[in-house]
């Protein structure tokens, strides 16, 4: 018999064998994804009781008490779902408040999971966009404007407004006992800005970085990326305001948008997290930001 006449006969027993091979890669292959995908939920602690939950690239924290737990931006219902499940198993304790950062539905999404026993705590003027905006989450239940501190089970977070910035709601979480700060979306570690800087105040946003600098902390712990220290928020600042006055330069001697684009580079900063990716964008965003407050001659 040749081997033609081998593989005629055997047709269907090969095509079964290959077929058989082929189902068995994909179940491997979504066995991976799926450990992949449950990878990128995790818990970790960062200084005594407070902890550093992950969703993907979305972070935020919680701090456990004798008497509950303090929790903050949930990312979205099935990220609080699950952050829910593991402080039951866990820590066994109730959530009792439930703090947003800004109104930023990707952080803030899923609130509700929590609204059965928490009291939602927000700025006051993120009350008004999430309800403006119709935000897929809890509704905040207490407001403020400038400062508010909780305690719950001898332990303290303080709630700061830092003023327009990224968003016009947005505050940050300072730990004084575990000297951690929380500040969300506007000081990345050693990153460039996000893309083009949308809902985005300038020069006001350099100002809230400066106010945060004030505080006493060191360690800094960011929405998204790596954590840092007080300097990677001053670092931060110094990246702003060089791209701030590259720009605002080029724009007083005439230049367009594309030639900003082409002759701008910040090479200090080439090094950082999405800087090829983002510097064009982030040139955009800035000239548009000095577009609507400068009047050339």
């Amino acid at each position: 018999m040749t081997k033609v006449d081998f593989l005629k006969a055997n047709f269907y027993h090969v095509k079964r064998i290959v077929t058989g091979c082929l189902m068995l890669a994909l179940l491997l292959l979504a066995c991976v994804t799926n450990a992949e995908e449950v990878a990128k939920r995790k818990i970790t602690r960062i200084a005594g009781d407070l902890y550093r939950f992950q969703n993907k690239f979305h972070f935020s924290v919680f701090l456990v008490t004798p008497e509950g737990i303090i929790v903050t931006d949930p990312i979205n219902s099935d990220a609080a779902q699950w952050l829910k499940a593991e402080l039951v198993k866990r820590f066994n304790q109730p959530v009792k408040y439930l703090i947003y950062s800004h109104d930023h539905v990707d952080h803030i999404a899923g609130g509700e999971v929590f609204a059965d026993s928490a009291v939602v705590v927000a700025h006051e003027n993120a009350r008004v966009n999430i309800i403006g905006e119709k935000r897929p989450t809890a509704i905040p239940d207490i407001t403020f404007s400038d400062q508010m501190t909780i305690e719950l089970g001898g332990k303290t977070v303080e709630l700061t407004y830092v003023g327009r910035g990224h968003s016009d709601n947005m505050i940050v979480m300072r730990f004084p006992a575990e000297r951690v700060l929380f500040a969300v979306d506007f000081i990345p570690v050693k990153a460039v800005a996000w893309k083009n800087m949308t809902d985005a105040y300038i020069p006001d946003w350099m100002d809230a970085i400066k106010l945060v600098e004030t505080m006493n902390f060191d360690i800094l712990v960011p929405g998204h990326g790596p954590i840092g220290t007080k300097a990677d928020a001053s670092a931060f600042r110094g990246y702003m305001e060089t791209l701030y006055d590259e720009v605002l330069r080029a724009a007083r001697d005439g230049k367009s948008l594309q030639e900003m684009k082409e002759s701008i580079r910040l090479d200090q900063y080439k090094n950082w997290h999405l800087y090829e990716k983002f510097i064009s964008l982030n040139i955009e965003g800035m000239y548009n930001q000095i577009k609507l407050h400068r009047r050339g001659n």
